[in-house]
């Protein structure tokens, strides 16, 4: 096996293949990731699975499931399967939603590779967020009924045909909203509402610098910001991005350029607020362009995810160029630094009854069409692997989406999950062409 072979697998092990179980009485589809990751350092690529694979087998076997051939990986064997589980049913205070379509983070990404505090256990169903129709209501819940169109958040198991999840995370779907916008909807939107007007007090005539604009949540940021007069809106991403993202930016630099300088060419003062889904060094460039009461709030690291593995040397060099905090620096300058995690507020932190205040506030700009979630591609369940190529590949202009009725697409000849060499940064070719052509954007 070659050393791309070996890094192409390491991105790809331990994500199943779903297969039509629909006349088996009772079961549905549920994606499943066996093993989490690999760590790769230079070369030299060891694999650190949290279950053998005989372990692996052994549950799936016990779920009635069928097992796809283990595959060979250096010394270690990896092992992927497609459960067959037993049909979920409501608990008090839950709803069972058969689902429509789940969204694709790049958090599902850091979750495959373990980049990622205290991790869960595998095997585990991927995903955060869906999109479907209320199939059965558990008791004491209320404002539902069977039928229901609804989005909601999940903690973890939402990449499958049906989910179980509490009341409290889950919303009821605008009428002319379409469940692909649904499933782009929750994450996107309210992590950029939170982040704009409850932690950064957006207000009228303040300037905003914003990373990945060409993702969703960078979309999402910049139809919000058009909400509030005169923002000026700053933004990050990759050149072959600019010509389809320019009309959402006041001003938009390539990621690889040196943004800092051409932002204060524009405005020598620097910006009222920083919103950095990279880390790293981009921190303290964040930092230095703050203007007096600006606000800088992380809510990502995804320069950790470099190369096709979870690389130590990554990390390492992720946290080395993050700027050390001086606290009194921050005092004698006026300057706010935040972080802003949607998931942990939501299921550890329980501020569910504030999110579904942002959710109302957000449902009525869409119903007034001052929002519109930008859906980059339709994926089918068979195509998670190539879905996950592509968010790892900076490939997308909005979201992602999983389409749990979609047919797969077979693929064209030039079509491969051949990456760059591990390690090395994405942005060496993340100008050409060809990964936008990996997949054709929704229309």
């Amino acid at each position: 096996m070659t050393r791309k072979d070996r890094q192409t697998a390491g991105l790809l092990e331990g994500i199943c293949h779903f297969r039509d179980i629909s006349r088996t009485t009772g079961a549905f589809r549920t994606l499943v990731l066996t093993v989490t990751t690999t760590y790769s350092i230079g070369t030299t690529v060891a694999m650190l699975p949290v279950r053998r694979a005989t372990r692996a087998t052994e549950l799936a076997r016990g779920e009635g499931c069928d097992l796809s051939p283990c595959r060979p990986y250096g010394s270690r064997r990896q092992c992927s399967s497609v459960l067959r589980k037993a049909m979920p049913e409501p608990q008090d205070g839950e709803l069972k939603i058969r689902v429509k379509a789940c969204g694709l983070n790049f958090i599902d990404l850091m979750v495959r590779q373990g980049n990622i505090d205290n991790p869960p256990k595998t095997p585990l169903v991927p995903g955060f967020e869906c999109s479907g129709i209320v199939e059965a209501l558990g008791d004491s819940v209320k404002g539902y009924e069977i039928g229901d169109r609804v989005m909601a958040f999940v903690n973890y198991n939402a990449w499958a045909e049906v989910v179980c999840t509490p009341v409290e995370f889950v919303y009821k779907i605008p009428d002319d909203m379409s469940f692909s916008e649904a499933a782009a909807f929750p994450m996107n939107f309210v992590t950029a509402y939170m982040m704009l007007f409850e932690v950064a007090n957006l207000r009228e005539g303040m300037s905003v610098l914003v990373h990945s604009a060409g993702g969703g949540v960078g979309q999402a940021v910049a139809q919000l910001c058009s909400t509030v007069p005169n923002v000026t809106v700053f933004g990050t991403a990759s050149t072959f991005k600019h010509e389809a993202i320019k009309g959402s930016m006041t001003h938009l630099f390539d990621r690889n350029a040196d943004y800092v300088q051409e932002v204060k060419r524009i405005s020598a003062e620097g910006v009222d607020i920083v919103l950095d889904c990279l880390c790293g060094d981009n921190t303290g460039k964040g930092l230095s362009l703050l203007k007096p009461l600006g606000t800088y709030i992380l809510y990502g690291s995804s320069n950790m995810v470099t190369g096709e593995t979870k690389s130590f040397f990554s990390f390492a060099k992720s946290w080395w160029q993050v700027e050390k905090v001086n606290p009194i620096k921050l005092y004698e300058e006026n300057k706010v630094i935040a972080g802003f995690s949607l998931l942990n507020l939501l299921f550890k932190q329980g501020r569910a009854g504030l999110i579904r205040g942002v959710v109302d506030k957000l449902t009525e700009l869409y119903n007034q069409k001052k929002i519109k979630p930008v859906v980059d591609s339709l994926w089918a369940l068979e195509e998670v692997k190539e879905a996950m190529q592509r968010i790892h590949d900076r490939g997308n202009i909005g979201k992602l989406i999983l389409d749990v009725e979609k047919t797969p697409t077979p693929l064209m000849a030039n079509d491969s999950t051949e990456t760059s060499e591990a390690g090395e940064e994405e942005e060496d070719h993340e100008g050409d062409s060809e990964n936008k052509e990996r997949m054709p954007f929704i229309q």
